[in-house]
């Protein structure tokens, strides 16, 4: 799980032009009860408080091998040297001497425009440390969990040691994951963010982490290129607004559920299938007549555009198929606990408005934006979602149909049981914000 492909710049190459700083205070935020006690900003620094107040350091390290490790890194050295990492050491009083710095996820600052940071792990560190570098690796410097772990040959063996028994590397997936302290619990911000938290749930991330970091700087970039082949700034702004506004949602998903959202009004209740399938085959059909007849507007005449026959039966015959896959997928959310008896799913927005909220911070990990645009974007996802929907039960439906009408080919497979089970999670988990956040 070490990632040995990136190249660690040594003690030689630091003392060239360098300059060692200390590292003021403490990364991320900081907040005590008025009893005194500190409120962890995670279940990550909470564990690792815990087991120093019990000087419990085997403890200490499983709980740290588990844990991702992030290093402080200027933005500008990261662009110029994208496989490279430079670790700079700072100089502690605790210690009286020069450190490197790691840091766990909860205790990482709001993004800023220079300053980065890459992901690694303690396997990482004890391969990387070597003659010459600092005698000490300081984890969470300044907060109450700190640690200054002695980095010499023996040490690092105990370090390595932890990390082959870590039955985990990261937050466990398809669990629900929140900052206590550092992430909006409440409000526009939190409720937009609630409303992308299938995918935090899914990979493992802090659902109310706005201040975004996700995987390191260069990780998320490199996601971004792969997955959505966004690299600069206005294809992250044209990516964003496209989701939010429902642009890349299939317009025949969508108009196919509002055939039956409108009957289902029409005639207060559930529709069969049957009548689903034959009023929507009659609007096809009307719109291509409509179509073929000229039309007068301010502008004159309009020509028809009058549509072959051939055309319009592939158009039925396409939507009829839809209707077939949309009824059975709802079948299956009924028998997982998706969808309660009777209910439909009414829109399959949901799927582009919480890709918005995690577009959002992916932006912003990837430094193509600032954390008020991250923090807008995601709050109009949060409205767009509840002028679209009635409950988290009947957002979570239209996202998980949405992704299983892309990727899922009604094979049931990861693109579908892995949202099962965040939908699981995120109804069932006492700090899930679906069971915190009112829905009006």
């Amino acid at each position: 799980m070490s990632n040995h492909s990136l190249e660690v710049v040594g003690a030689a190459d630091r003392a060239v032009g360098k300059t060692v700083r200390a590292v003021p205070g403490i990364a991320g935020p900081v907040r005590v009860s008025r009893m005194g006690t500190w409120i962890a900003p995670s279940a990550i620094e909470r564990e690792l408080y815990e087991a120093k107040l019990r000087n419990d350091w085997p403890a200490y390290f499983d709980a740290l091998a588990r844990a991702w490790l992030f290093v402080p890194m200027a933005r500008a050295y990261v662009d110029a040297h994208p496989t490279s990492v430079l670790l700079e050491p700072a100089y502690f009083p605790q210690v009286r001497a020069r450190c490197y710095v790691a840091y766990t996820a909860g205790m990482l600052p709001a993004p800023t425009a220079d300053g980065v940071f890459t992901r690694q792990s303690l396997a990482w560190f004890a391969a990387n440390f070597g003659p010459g570098d600092p005698p000490y690796l300081a984890v969470n410097p300044g907060s109450p969990c700190e640690a200054f772990l002695p980095a010499g040959p023996g040490d690092r063996a105990v370090w390595n040691a932890h990390w082959d028994r870590a039955p985990t590397y990261g937050l466990e997936q398809n669990k629900v994951h929140g900052l206590h302290v550092g992430g909006p619990l409440r409000g526009p911000a939190a409720f937009g963010l609630a409303c992308g938290a299938h995918l935090s749930v899914r990979n493992g991330l802090f659902w109310n982490a706005l201040g975004y970091h996700g995987e390191g700087y260069m990780k998320e970039r490199e996601k971004l290129k792969e997955y959505w082949g966004i690299t600069t700034r206005e294809e992250w702004l044209l990516g964003t607004e496209r989701l939010l506004t429902a642009d890349m949602v299939s317009a025949v998903w969508e108009f196919t559920l509002r055939i039956r959202t409108a009957l289902s009004k029409e005639f207060a209740g559930p529709v069969d299938i049957e009548h689903w399938r034959h009023a929507t085959e009659a609007t096809l059909r009307a719109n291509a007549e409509r179509a073929a007849e000229p039309r007068i507007t301010p502008e004159g005449v309009t020509v028809a555009r009058p549509r072959s026959a051939a055309e319009v039966e592939g158009e039925v015959a396409g939507v009829q198929r839809v209707i077939g896959r949309i009824a059975r997928y709802e079948q299956r959310f009924r028998a997982d606990g998706i969808l309660g008896e009777g209910r439909f799913v009414r829109s399959v927005e949901a799927w582009d408005y919480g890709r918005a909220s995690q577009m959002a911070r992916w932006g912003l990990g990837a430094r193509l934006c600032t954390l008020q645009e991250a923090e807008d974007a995601v709050v109009r996802a949060g409205r767009a979602c509840r002028l679209s929907y009635r409950s988290w039960e009947d957002l979570s439906a239209g996202f998980i149909l949405g992704r299983c009408l892309q990727f899922d080919e009604e094979e049931y497979g990861h693109w579908y049981t892995d949202m099962a089970a965040t939908h699981q999670a995120l109804m069932s988990d006492p700090g899930s914000p679906w069971l915190n956040i009112p829905w009006n």
